[in-house]
């Protein structure tokens, strides 16, 4: 068992060379070697927040507004009942885009203050440079794929990439290879993929003939598991290609020594990271790092032309200036943030204490691929107690007004906001009652196994490429007669959430028995199906 949760702080790094652990580079991988004495993480000054500060000083002002949007930003007429719903300071301050002292030149002005707060950000993370997203990191996943299309028509990608992904890779005509991740068969949690997976996954493309052009994975999980990017790094540009790391789930990485470190810093070629997750801006507003890699000049160019096709012309500016505030408070706050970190310590120490409840990442040392936790997810089993996931965290909101990020058939999810510190003894203390009240015992008493999964299949063929898959001609046949037929939707079994069939692909009996049996499940549904119990399947007409 492993209690200690290991992290991946930047004094101490994995090392990927089996030798023991390594200092952590501050510095970007194409400046000099590292110099004698500490340099200081930041090389430029985070405690300002300059375009929220441009944003509020407009709002100061109170100008009258002859343009759009039509609220006018004041609670005047119409516009009563939505200053009453967000204030009017919110109205005020929500303009559009291409405003003087804004995200343009003001007069005496050389920098906007919109550039300012985007090379803090980059500097924040150890990126060369970011761009801040407001349509979340949903954009930031099409982009990339729209941008990597310019490296070239393949991609190596985790194979439980967000459909996001997928959509991008249908936008861009891309033909993915995938490599699997780890997957937590108990809890239905799919995890990350090493070094060694990747090694392997890149030499059988490059003898096939067919070499990937860009790699794609996640870190870390949904479930706070953390891969090793730094190895992960050195594999992708060791055959020539640059690594996008999915690390929504861990926007606040980097900012606390007692958790993991960006992965910019680690060198990831591209980031996502979805702020609004842990990181304490708005929902939807999401960043995209471009780090200091052998790719990053032929990177930015393709990053910033997908970017114009991604973004909305209407850009969100209390968003942007929540993203901007957020990466304020991180680059000032790593005493709040421990205080985060020490609450989710001792909530795991809780849990460990009642035999009833059991913290899943202690036992994460057994999978290769995970070398770190992120300590501000908590992944809780259940079944000790007898209930399952989903049913204790429906029971939690209905009867507490507690919500958890998410459950498994045998697993709920906390998720901590970094800086916040939430009353963990009246959590656990609702947990307690939950589990003992009547209702559980009838849920004990109807509940199945809730470990009774089948297992993965193995994904079938590529018949076509997914955006012919996708956008060929289709029809809809029962289950049995879609085997050995093209696919034409995603589908992905929950739990553990991995596509299972994508567009393009030969749809297996494997692949049916499993997504049927996945759906007739108590706690399993089928994400893109047509009907709930899978009975038919959406295929391409055969000529």
């Amino acid at each position: 068992m492993l209690h200690t949760d290991v992290t991946s702080a930047s004094v101490a790094l994995p090392d990927t060379t089996g030798t023991g652990s390594v200092e952590g580079s501050l510095a970007p991988a194409t400046t000099a070697p590292a110099a004698t004495t500490p340099q200081p993480r930041y090389q430029l000054d985070h405690t300002s927040a300059p375009y929220a500060d441009a944003l509020e000083a407009y709002a100061d002002r109170a100008p009258l507004q002859l343009m759009v949007p039509g609220h006018g930003g004041t609670e005047r007429d119409l516009s009563g009942r939505l200053a009453g719903f967000l204030g009017e300071r919110a109205l005020r301050m929500d303009i559009p885009m291409l405003m003087d002292g804004i995200d343009l030149l003001a007069t005496g002005q050389d920098r906007t203050p919109l550039d300012e707060a985007l090379e803090l950000a980059a500097d924040a993370w150890g990126a060369k440079r970011t761009w801040f997203l407001t349509n979340g990191a949903s954009q930031a996943n099409r982009t990339i794929a729209l941008a990597s299309r310019g490296l070239g028509d393949r991609i190596l990608s985790q194979r439980s990439a967000h459909s996001s992904f997928s959509d991008g890779i249908l936008l861009a005509g891309i033909t993915p290879y995938y490599v699997m991740p780890s997957v937590d068969t108990e809890h239905g949690m799919a995890h990350g993929v090493s070094p060694a997976a990747l090694e392997a996954a890149l030499t059988e493309a490059d003898e096939a003939g067919t070499p990937a052009h860009a790699v794609y994975v996640i870190s870390p999980s949904y479930f706070g598991s953390v891969a090793d990017v730094r190895g992960l790094a050195e594999v992708a540009h060791a055959h020539g290609a640059p690594l996008i790391v999915d690390g929504a789930w861990g926007p606040h990485f980097g900012f606390h020594p007692e958790l993991p470190e960006s992965p910019a810093r680690l060198g990831a070629d591209v980031v996502i990271s979805s702020t609004h997750k842990l990181a304490g801006s708005l929902t939807q507003s999401a960043m995209l790092h471009l780090g200091y890699g052998p790719f990053a000049d032929r990177l930015e160019p393709l990053i910033e032309r997908a970017f114009s096709m991604t973004a909305s012309t209407s850009t969100s500016a209390i968003l942007r200036g929540s993203l901007d505030i957020a990466r304020h408070a991180l680059a000032t706050g790593e005493e709040q943030i421990g205080r985060s970190v020490a609450g989710a310590r001792r909530f795991r120490e809780i849990l460990r204490a009642d035999d009833r409840f059991s913290v899943v990442s202690d036992t994460f040392d057994r999978f290769d691929d995970i070398v770190a936790t992120d300590l501000l997810r908590v992944p809780i089993d259940v079944s000790g107690a007898g209930v399952g996931g989903h049913w204790l965290r429906q029971h939690l909101i209905e009867q507490h007004d507690i919500f958890f990020e998410m459950s498994t058939a045998t697993s709920i999810v906390a998720v901590i906001g970094a800086g916040k510190t939430p009353d963990f003894d009246a959590v656990y203390a609702a947990m307690v009652a939950s589990v003992e009240s009547p209702e559980a015992d009838v849920e004990r008493a109807a509940a199945g196994d809730i470990h009774d999964f089948p297992n993965l299949p193995k994904p079938g063929a590529y018949r076509v490429s997914p955006r012919d898959g996708f956008f060929g001609d289709t029809e809809v046949v029962a289950a049995a007669d879609a085997i050995g037929r093209v696919s034409a939707d995603t589908l992905a079994a929950y739990p553990p959430g991995i596509p299972n069939v994508m567009p393009g692909e030969e749809i297996t009996d494997e692949a049916v028995a499993f997504l049927q049996a996945v759906a007739a499940s108590p706690t399993g549904y089928v994400r893109g199906a047509i009907d709930t119990s899978v009975g038919s399947f959406r295929v391409l007409r055969e000529s």
